[in-house]
This record gives C-alpha cells, structure tokens and sequence, in this order.
C-alpha cells in the first residue's frame, strides 16, 4: 500500500503555515508544520521529507540557507520557495539550488498544489 506523501511547511507566518498545511491535507499530504528552519533542521525530519515548502524571508537562517545546509548534508528533497518580498537574487539563488518552485505570496493554492504534484512527480518517476 503506497504512502502518502509527507509535506514540510517552514514559515514564520503562522496563518500562512497552518492555512498551506490545511489545504495540502484536503489533498491527502501527510503535513509537518515547522515555524523556523533552524526548528525544522533540528527535528531531523529532512530524510522522510518528500516535498519542502519554505519561506525564504525569516527571523535567524533564511529558507535559502537551510536548503544549501540540507544539499551539503546530501540531502535534496524537492522544495518550493516562497516569499512575500520579491528579489531578483532570491529568485536566482533558489534556480541555482534546484528548487522546484518559487511563488510569490499572495499565490492560488492551486498554484502550489500544482508545483508539489510536479516535484513529486519529477522525484520519483514511475
């Protein structure tokens, strides 16, 4: 019997995170909610990670920095930035990273949704 996919949401925000988190579990993820990336590197729980949704603009370690620390510990799951402040080097940064994805707040849920079914897709190919 397949699992269902786990989905990580790091964001200061905490309406942002709870809202993501429950749309994604009206679409059967499995969700972990994490308010910083240093909480989220802390809990371990990268290695059963199957998509990442992160903030890029937070208090202390910044999204971007917590995926290069999670790509130099060999571990790449696919990730979908997301910011309120558009930066043209952010987005560079995150292209250069490999990220799946890369909305700008305010987004369509779809939107998101879309992106994590192609991540997940491009992930695992069957």
């Amino acid at each position: 019997m397949p699992t269902c996919p786990v989905i990580c949401i790091v964001d200061d925000d905490d309406y942002v995170r709870v809202s993501l988190g429950s749309l994604l579990r009206s679409y059967g993820y499995a969700i972990h909610l994490f308010e910083s990336a240093e909480t989220f590197l802390e809990s371990h729980a990268a290695s059963a990670t199957d998509c990442l949704v992160s903030d890029i603009q937070m208090p202390g370690m910044s999204g971007l920095q917590m995926y290069e620390i999670l790509l130099s510990q060999g571990m790449s799951p696919p990730v979908i930035f997301i910011t309120a402040a558009f930066d043209e080097a952010s987005r560079l940064t995150a292209h250069r990273l490999g990220a799946a994805g890369y909305l700008l707040k305010p987004f369509d849920g779809l939107a998101l949704v879309t992106g994590i079914q192609g991540a997940l897709q491009f992930a695992s190919p069957n």
